[in-house]
């Protein structure tokens, strides 16, 4: 029985969806270059992870700070012009590290581009999940931001085991110009990328499973009042968040989790290298291993959503990366330690997929970026004291009691959230202010 909703093979008929896919994976790429090699710069200039933890924390609060902005452009400005000048910037950026490290190693660069790097990427990210709709529509969302997660994390893949082998051979600056080089590919390809627009429906509808309108999306979105701060916007999308029960409480919960989670990344670089004895080969591998995670999760988040509904889906997804993290910090050998973070990382990128997939289908096209860069910016707000707390903990107690620790919050607040209008399995069809957790 036909009903009238395109097939996933209509993902890849027209040139815009698969150009912009291919620009992302190859951006992808790069940034799972960066990923290992800013660490393992600081790591090998100071060897201390606290100082490691320090930059984390710049990072995020870089994009906390853009989070306040970034909904005010994305819903004001050409999306597609936006996201290219964001890629051009990060290109510039990351490109000026091993140019000046020729001369001479320069620290502080990396305090100051990392971060602002990481606030247009803060940007780009809010861009780009308002853009999603506008390319394959609201009925394949799911499906579509699966295929790019598989598509990030294949990249993910290969990404850390060569950033490692480069990095072993000539050290952490050649990687980021390989990451410089991929954001300017990126940049090329939105360049003949159209997006369009798609019709709007009010938060809690059920979601219409019509194609996008084959209209081009050239500029300000309808419905945006001009005179707007970006702070203001930031409480439209805030107002928005707090009406609907299932953004409003995984809004709450992901704070907590990312104050745990921010600074894993650096503990797990800083585990292989120092308690473990390893090489910068084998933090690549780990990674690496992560993105293996990743791309299982998106293989499956589409099927699995639509068979287990959202809640148990995510409440799942947090449980298994809380026993991940737990156990991690009692590893005595890097294979052991790249499944438990293949693990960590498959369950947080199922939930990852599920909750911004969620946003896409609730959030009307006008309000998308703003309702998205309102959510970024209130769940990573404690983020940056969270990775300088994590890192400092562990050059303190030590990273086993540390990774316990965290874990097992981690799998608390994934038990409260059974308690919770996220254990709804429809959350898409609860309307934003008479929702019954209890129905669908």
């Amino acid at each position: 029985m036909s009903t009238g909703t395109p097939d996933a093979g209509t993902l890849w008929r027209s040139r815009d969806f698969p150009l912009f896919w291919a620009g992302q994976a190859l951006s992808a790429l790069g940034d799972s270059f960066s990923l290992l090699a800013v660490p393992l710069l600081v790591l090998h200039a100071t060897g201390s992870v606290t100082r490691m933890g320090l930059l984390t924390g710049l990072v995020g609060a870089a994009s906390v700070a853009a989070g306040i902005f970034a909904g005010h452009l994305v819903d004001r400005m050409d999306r597609r012009l936006l996201l290219l000048g964001c890629d051009l910037f990060r290109a510039a950026g990351y490109a000026s590290i091993p140019a000046i490290w020729l001369f001479a190693p320069q620290l502080w660069l990396l305090y100051l581009v990392a971060p602002a790097c990481a606030a247009a990427g803060m940007v780009f990210q809010v861009g780009y999940v308002a853009a999603v709709p506008a390319l394959v529509g609201p009925a394949r969302i799911t499906r579509a931001n699966g295929q790019l997660y598989a598509t990030y994390a294949a990249a993910g893949i290969i990404g850390p085991v060569l950033a490692g082998l480069l990095s072993s051979a000539v050290g952490p600056t050649a990687a980021l110009a390989v990451d410089a080089g991929t954001f300017a590919l990126s940049a090329l390809g939105l360049c003949f990328v159209r997006f369009r627009s798609r019709p709007t429906h009010r938060a809690g509808d059920a979601v219409a499973e019509t194609p996008p309108a084959d209209v081009p999306d050239s500029g300000p979105t309808p419905g945006a009042r001009a005179g707007r701060t970006g702070w203001s916007d930031l409480l439209v999308g805030i107002r928005f968040l707090w009406r609907h029960p299932v953004l409003r409480t995984l809004t709450v919960l992901l704070s907590f989790l990312t104050f745990l989670t921010i600074g894993l990344t650096d503990v797990f670089i800083y585990h292989v290298k120092h308690d473990l004895g390893g090489s910068d080969g084998n933090v690549g591998q780990v990674l690496a291993a992560a993105a293996g995670g990743t791309i299982v999760a998106a293989l499956l988040v589409a099927p699995v959503r639509r068979s287990l509904g959202f809640g148990t889906c995510w409440i799942g997804a947090y449980a298994l990366g809380g026993l991940a993290v737990a156990g991690a910090g009692l590893t005595r050998d890097v294979p052991a330690l790249a499944l438990l973070v293949a693990a960590y990382a498959f369950g947080t990128s199922l939930a990852g997929i599920c909750s911004m997939s969620l946003r896409q289908q609730v959030t009307p096209d006008h309000l998308l970026g703003r309702v998205t860069s309102a959510f970024w910016t209130l769940h990573s707000a404690l983020g940056p004291l969270g990775a300088a707390v994590l890192t400092g903990a562990v050059a303190r107690y030590g990273t086993a009691p540390v990774c316990l620790a965290a874990g097992l919050t981690c799998l608390g607040i994934a038990a409260a959230g059974t308690l919770t209008p996220i254990r709804v399995p429809r959350p898409e069809l609860v309307p934003a202010r008479t929702a019954d957790p209890a129905s669908g």
